[in-house]
């Protein structure tokens, strides 16, 4: 009976699903395996708890917690509109949240990068979950240094995050992609910034999907272009929460109406199939300000779908 309930630290095995109480046990992302033992791992989830960078509200640093909570409906079917079980085809497990010191702000850019690295190192996918979006900025670092400079971005947001910062080690949530691409980590020209609706005197050569861009041309072409734009350069995939309209993510620290809507966002993840994907991450969800899980439940679709990609890549060989 062990095997029927708790299995994310009962089961033996990394692959393979069992069914559980959705309303009971421990809330590992998917009920995937706890562990801290990378052996034989495809894809690690973990979670940033951090908003120390934020520019208006806080709160993402519960974002980890709310998005693991929300993926337990996930695990008790097979996956939509995929139709398959993805633990079937990759070993994925919850390595949970990286350490960091609040007390000593100034450590976390290292913490970060030393936590991804860590996966990366052994051949691990990394699907982080934030935290505020500033955690992807030292996430990059450690994706430099196993796939070299040059990376592209798909990057899913109200704002660009792109404003000048030149401090290596300040935190601000808005200016990751500006060093990144200042330091040659992401190639603007092989990037996309999708769903944008905040003005940017200078948005560093990336290729803008503002949100009104989206709703006027639809998910086919948006998905298209990015294939086109990316080719099969090492892409990584930032999905700030705020990218969707308040009305499907009210529970984010800079919401900014106009943006995507659920439906829109899981369709273009959704067939982003044939990418050179390196990693991955979910960001800025801030719970205290969600309705009914509504936000938390859209980030673990979207954390879902992107283990389904992965999945259905590995299924084909």
């Amino acid at each position: 009976m062990s095997q029927l309930v708790d299995a994310a630290i009962s089961r033996k095995e990394l692959k393979g699903s069992n069914f559980e109480m959705t309303y009971a046990g421990v809330t590992s992302f998917m009920r995937r395996n706890y562990t801290k033992d990378l052996t034989g791992v495809d894809v690690a989830v973990s979670g940033i708890p951090f908003d120390l960078a934020v520019t208006y509200r806080s709160g993402a640093r519960l974002g980890p917690r709310a998005i693991r909570q929300a993926s337990v409906q996930l695990a008790e079917l097979l996956t939509y509109p995929w139709g398959i079980d993805p633990f079937e085809h990759l070993a994925v497990v919850d390595y949970g949240d990286c350490f960091l010191d609040p007390h000593n702000p100034l450590t976390t850019r290292d913490a970060i990068r030393d936590h991804i690295r860590e996966i990366v190192a052994n051949d691990v996918f990394p699907l982080t979950f934030g935290g505020d979006h500033y955690v992807t900025y030292p996430i990059l670092l450690a994706m430099a240094e196993k796939f070299g400079k040059g990376i592209s971005i798909i990057h899913f947001d109200a704002h660009c995050d792109t404003w000048p910062d030149d401090e290596e080690y300040s935190l601000n949530h808005g200016t990751m992609f500006y060093k990144a691409i200042k330091n040659g980590i992401v190639d603007p020209a092989k990037s996309v910034q999708i769903g944008i609706r905040t003005w940017n005197n200078d948005f560093m050569g990336t290729n803008i999907f503002d949100a009104q861009y989206v709703h006027d041309n639809g998910w086919q072409k948006i998905v298209a272009q990015i294939k086109e734009i990316v080719g099969n350069n090492p892409v990584y995939l930032t999905f700030d929460i705020d990218s969707l309209d308040p009305a499907f993510a009210p529970g984010t620290g800079t919401p900014v109406p106009g943006g995507l809507s659920s439906a829109q966002a899981l369709a273009i993840v959704r067939n982003l199939d044939g990418l050179n994907l390196i990693g991955a991450d979910v960001v800025e969800v801030s719970p205290s300000y969600d309705h009914a899980e509504i936000t938390a439940l859209a980030a673990a679709h979207i954390a879902c779908d992107v283990i389904c990609l992965l999945a259905q890549q590995k299924a084909r060989g």
